[in-house]
């Protein structure tokens, strides 16, 4: 009697779980739902291809966003050139080369920290250190490495743990067919922590497209269009998307124009994330054959 009385306290408390977890994670859906479809509706009906291939002009009294997803796309993939070889590379390094552990649990509590500081406390630092302090001026390459600072804890954390799930026979099996350690960790370890690795890029650009209060003290409010050379160069200054819809909603007072930008980031989002997935799958085809 005692053991069937346990058996259905059990069986009542997992039912109750299961229908807490299910109700979080339906909730969760509904609200993520609504949020992409009110997003959409607002903001698609604006949406035009004078829209997408024009520039904002006042005296025309015109309305375009060319300019701003130029700059979001160089902004980018100059953050990613950069921040991609770095992370890694210190994630490789703690995780295969670092002796010390200590050390390496204070670097990564340090990079732990640096991922919640407020992003509006970056933009301060890069406009004191790349705009003025390295005098590139108020431009796309300082907001480009502001958000090279805020993006590196996340993708150091994210590959050192994935590299941690990779089994050391993997390893042990490598280095026993005579590789080198660093043959083996390009050959072995990396692609099979490249899940891992694909999920911090994903992070970084949802961070990265999504960044305005950094960007607005070093990349500029600018809309005009820059070819790649200007870009890179010292006073290539503009506005990426998130900037362009915080001026159009809180300056401006132009909530149509702000929804449709909103829209175009979601797209844009969305693209970019199966876009990287598609290639986590190519380079583990790749490594497999």
């Amino acid at each position: 009697m005692n053991d069937e009385r346990v058996s259905k306290s059990r069986k009542a408390k997992g039912f109750i779980l299961r229908s807490l977890v299910y109700f979080s994670a339906a909730v969760i859906c509904l609200l993520l739902a609504g949020i992409i479809f009110y997003i959409l509706k607002r903001g698609l009906p604006h949406i035009s291809w004078d829209f997408l291939s024009g520039k904002p002009s006042l005296l025309d009294g015109t309305v375009g966003i060319l300019p701003n997803l130029l700059n979001t796309l160089y902004i980018i993939i100059m953050t990613l050139i950069v921040v991609l070889p770095l992370g890694v590379g210190a994630a490789v390094y703690l995780n295969e080369y670092a002796k010390n552990k200590k050390v390496v649990r204070i670097i990564e509590l340090a990079a732990e920290t640096l991922s919640g500081i407020p992003s509006i406390i970056y933009g301060l630092v890069g406009m004191l250190i790349f705009v003025q302090f390295c005098s590139l001026g108020t431009s796309l390459l300082a907001g480009a490495l502001t958000l090279v600072i805020m993006t590196l804890p996340t993708i150091i954390r994210t590959t050192q743990e994935s590299l941690k799930t990779v089994p050391e026979s993997y390893r042990e099996g490598s280095l026993g067919l005579g590789a080198g350690k660093w043959y083996m960790i390009r050959t072995a370890v990396l692609p099979s922590a490249i899940d891992g690795i694909v999920t911090g890029c994903i992070l970084s650009v949802g961070r990265i497209v999504g960044e305005s209060a950094a960007l607005l003290f070093t990349a500029g409010m600018a809309s005009e269009i820059l070819t790649p050379a200007q870009a890179v160069s010292e006073g290539g200054a503009g506005s990426t998307l998130t900037v362009s819809m915080y001026m159009y909603a809180k300056e401006r007072g132009d909530f149509d124009t702000a929804f449709a930008i909103a829209a175009i980031l979601l797209i844009l989002t969305l693209v970019i994330n199966i876009s990287a997935k598609l290639a986590a799958r190519l380079l583990k085809k790749g490594k497999g054959k």
